[in-house]
């Protein structure tokens, strides 16, 4: 009767009494939430969080730290996100290729965005799926429409 009286919820009983009804508050918070998402979006590698609930819709890994092409394009993909309401996680650390991968797999963001030397010499970077694993090459600049496609709306 703790949430009915307040509200002057009742019932009438079958003798004509007047009687606070019984409730009950059952909720789900944050924690749960998130735990809950987790269990059904992971996989051996971590996390693969929905789109709708990601904490960032995509990471940026600079293969090349130092590179000034790579610097470059990958400052100027993270401000293009940003220019479209999308905040990008940025991976700069001077760590190797491999291990900036597992740790976008744990995180589990949804998209990734891969910058080097070798790709921008040909004016592309690779989108990658967490979920599926499906990388494809293109240009930044396909690559911000991409994630701005996928995002748009919510």
């Amino acid at each position: 009767t703790k949430y009915s009286e307040p509200m002057g919820a009742t019932v009438v009983t079958p003798e004509g009494a007047r009687v606070p009804v019984h409730m009950g508050s059952h909720g789900i918070g944050v924690s749960r939430l998130l735990g809950a998402i987790i269990e059904a979006n992971h996989d051996e590698k971590g996390i693969i969080w929905p789109e709708g609930v990601t904490p960032f819709p995509v990471g940026i890994v600079n293969l090349k730290q130092g590179d000034g092409a790579a610097d470059a394009a990958c400052g100027a993909l993270y401000a293009a996100l940003k220019a479209k309401g999308l905040e990008a996680l940025y991976d700069d650390r001077d760590e190797r290729a491999g291990a900036k991968f597992a740790t976008m797999d744990l995180i589990g963001l949804p998209w990734r965005i891969t910058v080097g030397p070798r790709g921008l010499a040909a004016g592309k970077v690779e989108l990658t799926s967490r979920r599926t694993g499906e990388s494809e090459e293109m240009s930044p600049e396909a690559a911000v429409d991409r994630i701005a496609a996928i995002y748009a709306g919510r």
